[in-house]
């Protein structure tokens, strides 16, 4: 298994460490200068916590805490849109595939860590999958170019870009709605060291419902690649540490089958990403 560093909350407390065989090593009693991951990536030192956990024990063991997104308040996260072949057609509107990417903003309570249900809101039974893989920053940067795109992840992790159908098409050009409802989406289990580009440019990323597969294909056939995610995205913006990039998600989505397949409560999804591992969700209606 890669290094893998997450956060967790235990007995009311919120903590970041390693995930080891049997639970977590809490590690963040021991570095308070970096009060989240955020800040640890930061101070790119992500691989100190690696370091740092060698033959400790573990602290918190399964079943005594729950998982949280692994970067609490990003500054921004940055979603890519309509990013693989198929993709396109799937939206049978009779236009070419565009020239520049779509992209839109999440908020970070939209949502919710590994092992813990996607929320189907009261308004919509619409609630639809999107398995992705997301990058963390590692490195600020303006107008960064492609060459030197890359260089700027800090680490990588996997996203349910969770998505309510009918609220994404409340207003012509408007999608923000149906893509922020709260705890719709996932994001986790944990943060994977950035160490080679290999590890984004061609990753096999798959998303299951109830174990049948439903998405599959690989980062090395994006239509958009990262590099020029980055670089695109930090031609109108400042990247810094901490800020997540949502990759894109292959076809295949529930909205895209005759008739759809929306999430309803008790299913399970699983992104399983190459080199990352499996995020997984079940789904409960909204209390």
């Amino acid at each position: 298994m890669p290094d893998r560093i997450a956060t967790y909350s235990a007995g009311g407390k919120t903590f970041y460490g390693a995930v080891a065989d049997g639970g977590m090593i809490a590690l963040s009693p021991d570095f308070p200068q970096w009060p989240t991951l955020r800040e640890v990536v930061e101070a790119n030192a992500l691989e100190t916590l690696v370091e740092a956990a060698k033959n400790r024990p573990v602290t918190h063991p399964d079943g005594a805490f729950q998982w949280e997104i692994p970067i609490p308040a990003p500054e921004k996260i940055v979603c890519v849109g309509v990013n693989f072949p198929d993709r396109n057609a799937e939206y049978k509107d009779g236009q070419a595939a565009p020239e520049n990417m779509s992209l839109f903003v999440r908020f970070a309570r939209s949502f919710t860590g590994h092992d813990r249900p996607l929320i189907r809101p009261k308004v919509s039974e619409k609630l639809d999958y999107e398995g992705e893989i997301a990058i963390v920053i590692g490195k600020d940067g303006r107008h960064i170019p492609d060459a030197e795109a890359l260089d700027h992840i800090a680490a990588l992790t996997i996203c349910d870009e969770g998505t309510l159908r009918d609220w994404v098409r409340h207003a012509k050009f408007n999608v923000t709605q149906g893509k922020n409802f709260e705890q719709s989406g996932a994001m986790g289990p944990w943060l994977v060291p950035f160490r080679h580009h290999a590890q984004i440019t061609d990753a096999r990323i798959v998303t299951r419902v109830n174990g049948e597969t439903r998405q599959d294909d690989r980062t090395s056939r994006m239509m958009f690649p990262v590099a020029r995610q980055i670089a695109y995205i930090s031609t109108f913006t400042t990247l810094v540490p901490g800020d997540i990039i949502v990759t894109g998600t292959p076809t295949g989505a529930g909205a895209r089958f005759d008739p759809p397949k929306y999430l309803k409560p008790g299913d399970v999804v699983e992104v399983e990403a190459e080199g990352i591992g499996t995020l997984r969700n079940g789904v409960a209606d909204e209390a």
